[in-house]
């Protein structure tokens, strides 16, 4: 549940200007209004980046590893050291949720990418809120682009 595989050919283009975990390390920095995550160590070899911290929630975490993924040249994200406080909360001590990613496909569309998953078009806008850091313009994506499904409560 550690390590996410990516399209490496498709995303954002950081690598290669210098030093690459700085440049995703700020990537995720300014794609939120304040980092909710604590000591956020980033590392890169090769295609495959490593986080590491402390998330505020699963959500963030899964938002984390989006934002390192979706970037051109990155095959591969390992979360293994990047947990939340629920995980280290001694109230609350229970296992990470499986997360459910998407790799957009040439064609794709929100809707029906939202009627795939919850068999209702008009709930894409679940699929934007998840993803605000990684879907910046709800008429934008692209083909290899990996989002974020979250679950929909009634």
């Amino acid at each position: 549940m550690g390590f996410f595989d990516f399209v490496s050919d498709a995303g954002k283009k950081l690598l290669g200007k210098g030093d690459d975990a700085a440049a995703i390390k700020e990537e995720i920095e300014t794609s939120f209004d304040n980092l909710p995550v604590d000591g956020l160590v980033v590392g890169v070899e090769g295609d495959t980046v490593t986080l590491a911290g402390v998330a505020q929630d699963y959500p963030t975490r899964e938002k984390v590893i989006l934002i390192a993924g979706n970037i051109e040249g990155i095959a591969q994200v390992n979360a293994d050291q990047l947990i939340t406080m629920e995980q280290i909360s001694e109230e609350n001590v229970r296992e990470i949720p499986e997360e459910i990613f998407y790799t957009i496909a040439k064609g794709d569309t929100l809707w029906a990418i939202a009627t795939k998953f919850y068999d209702d078009g008009s709930k894409y806008t679940h699929i934007v809120d998840a993803n605000i850091e990684v879907i910046k313009d709800a008429d934008l994506i692209y083909p290899g682009q990996a989002i974020r499904i979250p679950e929909v409560l009634a």
